[in-house]
């Protein structure tokens, strides 16, 4: 299915956001190193009729990094996109690094959330200036040196893709090396590979590590829309300590922790049983009367609705 990616000027500033899919909207907080081409978990919400509208965050891709001078004005970015798009109320999905901007949009703007979903996601202090992978992340993500990065990474992992695997299983896995590739097959290393292959992180890596240290309890507890935490317990990336952190503190959250490889839960041998818990749970408060369908004027994607079937405010 053709993925339709503009850009737009609100303020003077640039945002660049994907749209893919026919259905109730999606509104993705894709993680660190990704931009709004991302596709990790898109394919089953694609298959089970949902749109997917992608903001590529503050800093990657396209969009201006002044956008992200704080996560409270980056997500007034995002619901004026919204807007534009004739959205009023939308699945949130935020993932990993994109964590803090789901949490602050679905904190600030209750009325215009319908669920909330945790993916391996950030939810309090991540990486602070004495950590060594803060103090590494600043010289290898650094623009322009982080082109340069994802570039070798890149060459890399497409000719000796095992290899390269293994290299950044400890980065996302508390299992042993052995134990991870049991869980592996060959499709999954060929997701994992385009990945990298698309992965940049322009100003954006620096500008989320810079923002974990923003979110608050106060965000968290003013979280008033159903909301499921999905974490591997073996995450090593982001530790599923903030997964229980974040569901002890919003109110209407369901936890789900899976015995999945790592970081990466859309692929491996668990990968099925994390589409089907997502499923369920966006099944349970989806309007299946709704679909909306893309319109292009002067260049920039609109949603149609029908008047009957209009989303609530």
């Amino acid at each position: 299915m053709e993925r339709i990616v503009e850009t737009i000027k609100l303020n003077g500033q640039v945002l660049e956001y994907s749209m893919l899919g026919e259905g109730e909207p999606v509104l993705v907080m894709h993680g660190g190193h990704s931009s709004c081409n991302e596709e990790l978990g898109y394919a089953n919400l694609i298959k089970n009729g949902y749109s997917i509208i992608t903001p590529s965050r503050a800093g990657y891709g396209r969009t201006s990094r002044a956008i992200g001078e704080s996560l409270t004005k980056a997500c007034k970015y995002y619901v004026q996109l919204l807007d534009q798009l004739n959205l009023k109320k939308v699945h949130l999905l935020a993932v990993s690094a994109g964590g803090p901007s789901g949490i602050i949009f679905a904190s600030n703007y209750p009325k215009r959330v319908k669920t909330l979903t945790l993916q391996s996601a950030v939810m309090k202090q991540w990486h602070t200036p004495k950590d060594m992978e803060y103090k590494v992340a600043h010289v290898l993500f650094k623009p322009p040196f982080e082109k340069i990065t994802w570039k070798l990474v890149s060459a890399m992992s497409n000719k000796f893709p095992n290899y390269m695997f293994k290299q950044f299983v400890p980065s996302f896995s508390t299992l042993s090396n052995k134990k991870v590739t049991e869980r592996i097959c060959k499709t999954d290393l060929d997701v994992f590979n385009r990945m990298t292959s698309r992965q940049r992180s322009g100003h954006g890596f620096l500008i989320d590590l810079a923002q974990t240290d923003k979110l608050s309890t106060d965000d968290l507890e003013s979280i008033s829309c159903p909301t499921l935490i999905m974490h591997s317990k073996n995450d090593a990336a982001v530790p599923v300590e903030h997964a229980h952190y974040a569901d002890k503190h919003i109110p209407n959250s369901e936890l789900c922790i899976l015995d999945s490889w790592g970081h990466l839960i859309w692929i491996g041998e668990h990968a099925k049983e994390f589409d089907t818990k997502l499923n369920h749970f966006l099944q349970a408060h989806t309007e299946k009367c709704i679909r909306i369908t893309r319109l292009t004027y002067f260049g920039l994607p609109l949603v149609a609705v029908p008047p009957s079937n209009r989303f609530s405010p």
